[in-house]
């Protein structure tokens, strides 16, 4: 059986790149009728943080990539964070001590750190660790525990070998063992290091293939050397590239939001977030864009995830976004837009009945126009201030047209006798204006539009005037009477 998993470090928010490993691990076991699992890997004790681990599981939650054993839903491989199986590890490091392929090294971080120099400075082959603890006699073993020096413990390197990788979207890849050294397994706080810790917690959660993002490519060579100690199988593994800024650098803050967080506090949709990051480096075999987490899971396949590096197109995610946001119920982008309007102090923090279903006639008049949901708080200051501004001179042109003094009077006579103003109050009465005063076309919707809003584009008419109701529409109408005629 097919399983994966997705083991993130919770030093931080989960970002884009991250979202879209997770989300080609659960694509790929949902395909293979297999299983996904979430684990925590917080070797990283200093920057580790339990807010970090709660913000990645609920953002991992809100793009519905959900985990069938792991953190937060249990298992019969538990615990599920790296901290909790040291007594696990130990059993390991101890076997791998035992069969003399590990060893204590009591070197200083001083004295890595001269060898480092020494060995540069006679442009010396020799890459890593030189193996000085490496024969360590038992009289050197004392010295070193009186002076009271704490020991790493290294894994034993093999020389003159070549550790190959079968990289289900790589390719054949080589590594030289005289490349790699021997390296630390163990820290000296008796902490596993991620590689060490890693490879037994994939091997007894049962792990069939490791996909994750091409930076950890360099730890494979790592990895397998610690399997082959311990005579683990080996996952096969499949290394995706990472994802670009629009200059092609790392993403990273300078390109814009680069978190889940960031993107959910902004009002984009997890599935247009799921269906954009779906693309990015993965190609369907149709020219089709929008596809539903289901038809994700029949088409995805490793064999169509691109060597080359994907490129986020804040664009084209804030396209994919605004069709989302189209085809979405106008309840639920109404409740999306309620926390951003609280915060612009377009409404209070309490919403009854009555003040729901005006939003909602906001919330539509607009919601085809948005991007993401934040951007509501600029799209909807049009109905806030009733004191009206042309906002430039061609806008301003449009209220001296010798039609615009009868055109306010017929509509504030049409509104005063109306009993609600609603959308389709909006929709006959311009047809009746028309009629009654011979004005057509552009001639008599530029003024209104102009004298209920002071801009020549927007929403809808009739949205417009469902949405300010008939005081509005009289207060305004006379205020531009006032100011600008």
């Amino acid at each position: 059986m097919v399983k994966v998993r997705f083991a993130p470090s919770p030093t931080g928010h989960l970002h884009i790149g991250g979202a879209r490993t997770a989300l080609f691990n659960y694509l790929f076991a949902k395909k293979h009728n297999g299983k996904f699992l979430v684990r925590i890997e917080d070797t990283d004790l200093v920057r580790s943080s339990v807010e970090s681990e709660r913000v990645i599981i609920n953002d991992l939650k809100w793009l519905g990539i959900n985990w069938d054993e792991g953190i937060d839903a249990g298992g019969e491989n538990g615990p599920y964070r790296s901290t909790e199986r040291r007594e696990i590890y130990k059993k390991y490091v101890d076997k791998l001590l035992e069969e003399d392929k590990a060893y204590y090294c009591y070197c200083t971080q001083e004295e890595l750190e001269e060898e480092r120099k020494r060995l540069e400075e006679a442009n010396s082959d020799m890459l890593g660790y030189s193996g000085k603890c490496s024969n360590l006699t038992e009289e050197q073993i004392k010295k070193y525990e009186a002076e009271g020096r704490k020991p790493t413990i290294r894994l034993r390197v093999p020389k003159d070998q070549i550790i190959e990788i079968d990289d289900i979207v790589r390719g054949h890849v080589e590594f030289d063992s005289n490349g790699v050294g021997d390296f630390i397994i163990v820290k000296s706080d008796g902490i596993p290091v991620y590689n060490f810790a890693v490879v037994v917690d994939d091997y007894l959660m049962g792990i069939t293939h490791v996909i994750r993002a091409e930076e950890h490519l360099s730890n494979t060579p790592r990895q397998i050397l610690i399997y082959d100690a311990l005579g683990f199988k080996k996952p096969q593994f499949a290394h995706v590239s990472l994802i670009l800024g629009h200059d092609r650098t790392k993403m990273s803050k300078r390109h814009g939001a680069t978190w889940v967080e960031q993107y959910r506090d902004l009002g984009y949709l997890p599935e247009a977030i799921v269906n954009f990051l779906a693309l990015m480096g993965w190609s369907p075999e149709t020219e089709e864009e929008f596809f539903t987490i289901d038809e994700l899971i029949s088409q995805f396949s490793l064999e169509r995830v691109s060597k080359n590096p994907a490129v986020f197109d804040n664009e084209k995610l804030n396209w994919m976004n605004s069709q989302y946001i189209k085809n979405a119920s106008l309840e639920r982008i109404t409740d999306m837009a309620i926390p951003h309007l609280k915060k612009a102090g377009f409404i209070g923090e309490e919403v009854d009945g009555e003040t729901y279903e005006w939003i909602k006639k906001m919330v539509k008049a607009v919601k085809h126009s948005l991007d993401y949901v934040a951007q509501i708080t600029e799209k909807v200051k049009i109905f806030f201030n009733d004191e009206i501004s042309p906002e430039n001179d061609e806008t301003l042109e449009v209220l001296k047209g010798e039609q615009v003094p009868q055109l306010m009077d017929a509509l504030i006579s049409k509104v005063n006798e109306a009993d609600v103003i609603d959308e389709e109050f909006g929709k006959s009465v311009f047809k009746t204006i028309g009629k009654e005063t011979g004005i057509k076309g552009k001639n008599l919707f530029m003024p209104i539009r102009v004298m209920l809003t002071g801009q020549m584009h927007g929403p809808e008419l009739y949205d417009i005037i469902s949405v300010l109701g008939k005081e509005k529409i009289i207060k305004r109408i006379n205020w531009i009477r006032e100011n600008y005629l």
